[in-house]
């Protein structure tokens, strides 16, 4: 096929005029142009038609947004390009070399691999202590069934007033993205889980949010830190000038692109052989190597850089470009550094061209820079104390348990080159003497203590760091003050805490990502099923009225965490249950221990509907709580309460009048809200309206307290004239118990018992109280006195052996002493 000249789009094409010349057509094939429409005539007197024939060649000019450009530029300007992002490449990895040399090295202290060693002698301990792996390890699984629970890592919540449809688009969207995630993104849940292991190695990963095409779908990608490359400048994804991340390839995926048209279909030959120490480094720890002939993989650079993007510049109002760079995704093979693709990186409808971040940053503790810090940066020195502690302690133990020395020249051993079994005695040939003087065995220690110590306190510091020493709180007194029970919790997990808090809010811009894939390629309104029902979402729900966070709580971490402050709580709703709803406290305890059907096993309260009069004094009578409700005959319920307050049983029991009464203040405080809505219907209107702008606007706030002090002045007049009529009412019901004075001074007894009987309650109240908190303050000074006598026992203990050891090394001084004085005495051997 002849070759198509690529003029740049921002250049006008040279007209070029065609000599007057004859053309001679063959008889087999004529071309009839007319319209933009080429016919040709086949040789079986047919005819081919092509409406578009030129559908088949790129103009610059009329490509998509985020077309790949390296199809409309000519080589003379990718070429330079592909260099200069390798030579970007190069230097950036160059910078972060002394991370990497750590990193590698860090990963031996995971003692994945048992290392034969010869020195300090041939079978040496190779053991690597596991205090790292025990802190990789734990949190790993720690933060694993925190973040991403089996129901799904996504919540929502409503932005601004909350309404019924803002509520059901905030459950779709909650609903379709965790369906996403746990269903049909079949990667998200294992590199999850590989990239939480990884986390506390390194100390950053991160995570590639994308729509893939051949997928077609979100994809969320787990992308190692030694795969992204930043310049040295760079503190953030944000600030960063440049962006690479490194792809591994296989031949075939990468065919599959350059036929999708992803990537510029041209031949980039046989891939070099890279080398990659991280990759190598991890290989062997996993145990794996390259054997016999495996698929070429290539190794591509995806570089998000700024370009100033010869043909395509950015240009000004005056037509000419101004030499600001815009944001570009420019992906070459590092081999031959061909470039493959270049694409825009910016909304097309965005004026401010600003780039698109495709990236999450997870760090485990701030760093110093761009990269966090991880376990192997903190105790890895720790690790590598403590692996020597213990090398040395089991080579003490295997020197002390298997002596070795010197015999003498003389001496001939029955086959000698076989090791002694035990229980067993072999023939010696001595030439005289002592057969003890033949030999002389060097001096061999035990294992130190000293040293058993040492490594004791190196582990425990690591263990201590890394928040995984096991936290006793569950095991300590049940009665302990609830103050004192959060202090030590929060005492144990300050630093998990902060990790916690930080893959919190990685995790939330995550899901914010997502999102904007969801809103930018999902159809007007997706169906999906899922089990046992059918579900709809609209690509309209993924908007800023919903807001999309991690489902896990960003202050609890660990589910003993989350008991131990559910049972904290449940023990203060427990100290007065009055002030305390106990169902929830109960609930919020199940829930924290896990526990499923919960209402099986708490029935959740009767809803509270509105009751008849005859109910509402029964629950007078028993003591049970009811109220009054908007809309009831205010005027019976009080009629009805009235005749029954003048039932001799319920006159001589104040709590049933007490309960009576309020209910019936109830009922005329609710007749008179709805009074007044009949007499201020525009109010009510005009108020609800002002009350969204008021928080903006200090004018309407003033007009807002305006019409409500007049609404509630109203209110208050018709009270007052409602109790008036309440008052007449009652007075007329219980008139005739005002003309007997026997039944007036017997109601006044009944009265005073039930004054007396309440005050020696509240008494009895108030003594237990002081006597529980007697017991609670004399338990504290108990457990005082055992801690100080703890202390002194242990002070007693530590002068004891100390004396001990003073007196030991006197008499071993005086002893030392004597044995001079006594070779002194005796001069030297003649």
């Amino acid at each position: 096929m002849a070759e198509i000249d690529k003029n740049l789009p921002n250049t006008d094409l040279p007209s070029v005029v065609a000599p007057d010349m004859d053309i001679e057509v063959s008889d087999e094939t004529k071309l009839v142009e007319s319209d933009n429409v080429e016919a040709t005539e086949l040789p079986d007197g047919g005819m081919e038609i092509n409406f578009d024939p030129n559908s088949g060649i790129k103009v610059p000019g009329t490509e998509e947004h985020f077309d790949n450009l390296a199809d409309l530029l000519p080589d003379d300007v990718l070429n330079p390009i592909g260099s200069e992002m390798q030579a970007n490449y190069t230097d950036y990895k160059m910078s972060r070399k002394e991370w990497e040399d750590t990193y590698i090295k860090g990963l031996d202290l995971l003692g994945f691999k048992y290392r034969v060693r010869t020195e300090p002698f041939q079978g040496a301990s190779g053991a690597t202590h596991p205090v790292l792996a025990e802190a990789v390890t734990q949190f790993q699984a720690m933060a694993y069934k925190e973040l991403l629970p089996a129901d799904g890592p996504v919540r929502t919540q409503v932005m601004g007033l909350s309404t019924p449809p803002k509520e059901q688009q905030s459950q779709r969207v909650k609903n379709f993205m965790n369906y996403q995630l746990m269903d049909q993104m079949e990667e998200y849940e294992p590199e999850f889980d590989q990239m939480l292991f990884h986390l506390p190695l390194s100390g950053s990963t991160f995570k590639k949010i994308y729509y893939d095409d051949l997928l077609q779908r979100a994809v969320s990608k787990f992308v190692q830190a030694d795969d992204l490359v930043v310049p040295y400048s760079a503190t953030s994804l944000d600030d960063a000038e440049a962006i690479i991340h490194v792809l591994k390839i296989p031949e075939n995926e990468l065919r599959k692109q350059q036929v999708s048209g992803f990537y510029r279909d041209i031949d980039l030959g046989k891939p070099p052989i890279i080398e990659d120490k991280v990759e190598e480094k991890e290989k062997e720890l996993a145990g794996t190597k390259k054997v016999g002939k495996q698929e070429d993989v290539y190794t591509l650079l995806e570089c998000h850089v700024n370009l100033d993007l010869e043909g395509f510049e950015e240009v000004g109002e005056d037509g000419e470009p101004t030499g600001i760079k815009l944001p570009y995704i420019v992906t070459i093979e590092e081999g031959s550094r061909t470039v493959l693709s270049i694409r825009r990186n910016f909304a097309p409808n965005d004026p401010n061209k600003k780039k698109i971040q495709y990236f999450v940053h997870f760090k485990f503790l701030p760093g110093l820079g761009f990269y966090g810090f991880g376990l192997i940066h903190m105790i890895g020195g720790l690790s590598r104390t403590a692996t020597a502690a213990l090398r040395q302690l089991l080579d003490a133990g295997t020197l002390s348990n298997l002596p070795a020395g010197f015999k003498q020249r003389g001496v001939r051993i029955r086959d000698e080159a076989q090791p002694l079994q035990p229980g067993e005695w072999k023939d010696v040939d001595a030439p005289g003497g002592s057969l003890k003087d033949s030999f002389f065995n060097l001096p061999y220690k035990e294992p130190s203590p000293t040293l058993l110590q040492l490594m004791g306190i190196v582990v425990q510091a690591g263990q201590r760091f890394a928040s995984i020493a096991d936290m006793q709180v569950g095991e300590g007194n049940q009665q302990a003050a609830v103050g004192t029970t959060v202090a030590l919790l929060e005492r144990g997990s300050r630093v998990m805490s902060a990790i916690h808090k930080r893959l919190y809010v990685a995790l939330k811009n995550e899901f914010k990502l997502l999102a904007k894939v969801f809103a930018t390629y999902l159809p007007p309104e997706y169906p999906y099923d899922v089990v046992g029902a059918a579900r709809t979402v609209k690509v309209q729900d993924f908007d800023d009225r919903v807001d999309i966070l991690p489902v896990a709580d960003p202050n609890i971490f660990s589910m003993q965490q989350r008991v131990t402050l559910a049972q904290t709580e449940l023990q203060l709703a427990m100290s007065n249950p009055g002030m305390h709803d106990l169902y929830m406290s109960y609930r919020k305890m199940y829930e924290a221990m896990g526990v499923k059907d919960i209402d099986q096993i708490l029935p959740p309260p009767a809803p509270k509907i509105p009751k008849d009069p005859a109910l509402e004094n029964i629950d007078a009578i028993t003591g049970k709580p009811f109220q009054a409700y908007p809309g009831q005959d205010h005027r019976a319920h009080i009629t009805s309460h009235l005749h029954f307050m003048a039932m001799n049983m319920v006159r001589n029991n104040p709590p049933i009048m007490a309960a009576l009464e309020k209910n019936i203040l109830e009922h005329i405080s609710i007749m008179a809200q709805e009074q007044v809505q009949m007499e201020f219907p525009q109010e009510f209107q005009m108020l609800a309206q002002m009350q969204q702008a008021a928080p903006m606007n200090p004018q309407i706030q003033q007009q807002v307290q305006q019409l409500t002090q007049k609404i509630e002045a109203r209110k208050a007049v018709l009270i007052a004239e409602m109790m008036n009529e309440f008052m007449e009412e009652e007075k007329t019901i219980t008139s005739q118990f005002d003309h007997d004075p026997l039944l007036k001074i017997k109601s006044r007894e009944v009265d005073l018992k039930a004054m007396d009987t309440q005050r020696k309650e509240e008494e009895m109240k108030q003594r237990g109280q002081i006597d529980r908190a007697k017991l609670v303050q004399n338990k504290d000074i108990h457990e005082e006195k055992l801690d100080q006598n703890e202390d002194l026992a242990i002070l007693r203990a530590d002068t004891s052996m100390a004396k001990q050891q003073m007196g030991d090394q006197n008499r071993r001084d005086i002893a030392r002493m004597k044995a001079k004085d006594v070779k002194v005495l005796k001069g030297p051997k003649s």
